[in-house]
């Protein structure tokens, strides 16, 4: 059974889905922060100087000091943090489409198979001829 399993972890499918993985990872990484640190404040910008990351629509007030007994939290829907994790969605998307694309334009079309005999057309005109004779 060990064995069984050092083998499936050895394939080139494991080993790749996890270096695919971990990259995916990295690039989640840069890209929340290309969304958060440039483009939701050019977003900001444009839209009056609001910041989405703050707005929420506040259910309960806190009542009482944070640390102490009987303190409550906020309850409230936070909308603005949605809206940025749906603007960094659709960033994520738009990324990923154009680094798929770019891969696209780098293969290679693949060769045509090379006809392994006489062509139908040519069989078709050879069978003309015999039955002629």
């Amino acid at each position: 059974m060990l064995k069984e399993f050092k083998n499936f972890i050895m394939t080139g499918n494991v080993i790749e889905f996890a270096v695919a993985v971990i990259m995916a990872g990295a690039v989640g990484l840069v890209v929340n922060g290309f969304v958060s640190d440039i483009i939701m404040p050019i977003v900001g910008h444009f839209s009056g100087g609001v910041d989405f990351s703050n707005l929420k629509i506040i259910l309960s007030e806190a009542s009482g000091v944070a640390g102490e007994a009987g303190y409550v939290a906020e309850n409230a829907i936070r909308w603005g943090a949605w809206v940025n994790t749906i603007v960094n969605l659709i960033i994520v998307g738009l990324v990923m489409f154009i680094i798929i694309k770019a891969y696209n334009k780098t293969k290679t079309p693949p060769a045509p198979p090379a006809p392994s005999g006489p062509s139908q057309e040519e069989l078709l005109t050879q069978i003309r001829d015999l039955l002629k004779k």
